[in-house]
């Protein structure tokens, strides 16, 4: 991995869509179930998530997609952040640091106040890597969508 090489930019292919999808089936197949409401998502992120006002960062090192991350509207200005995904190859890098980062922007320029998210305590590492980019712990009740079923742990950031 090139740091000089990364590039982030907005999912607009049908082929970024794919990317999207397989690399989330990767680590959601592998510590937990594909729900209902992550088939949805994957399998229509154009229309689950773009549509309605939110979006879907991709990134590739030169050519090749090697992360992604969803900014998932919930209101005018609360934004989920979701399905946040890289390949085994890129982890541990900081390539998720960056992701977050480039997510938390994009976010702003989407007119959000507040980002948040729900993890599990199976992803100690993505736990860790939301408490130091700033998110803090919250409880379920006050989670604006209803929690997927592996998430037992729920953070939030005002940007």
């Amino acid at each position: 991995m090139n740091p000089s090489t990364l590039t982030v930019t907005s999912m607009t292919t049908v082929e970024e869509a794919e990317a999207f999808r397989t690399l989330n089936e990767e680590w959601i197949s592998h510590f937990f179930t594909i729900e209902e409401s992550d088939r949805m998502t994957l399998d229509d992120p154009f229309g689950a998530i773009v549509d309605p006002g939110g979006d879907v960062l991709i990134v590739r090192d030169g050519v090749e997609i090697v992360g992604c991350v969803a900014l998932v509207r919930s209101s005018d200005d609360v934004f989920e952040l979701s399905k946040m995904a890289l390949t085994p190859a890129v982890r541990g890098k900081g390539l998720g640091r960056q992701l977050i980062k480039a997510a938390i922007e994009r976010a702003r320029g989407l007119g959000a106040g507040t980002l948040f998210l729900g993890s599990s305590t199976k992803l100690p590492n993505a736990v860790h890597l939301y408490e130091t980019t700033g998110f803090q712990h919250m409880s379920p009740e006050q989670v604006p969508l209803a929690p997927y079923a592996r998430a037992n742990v729920f953070m939030r950031m005002a940007l």
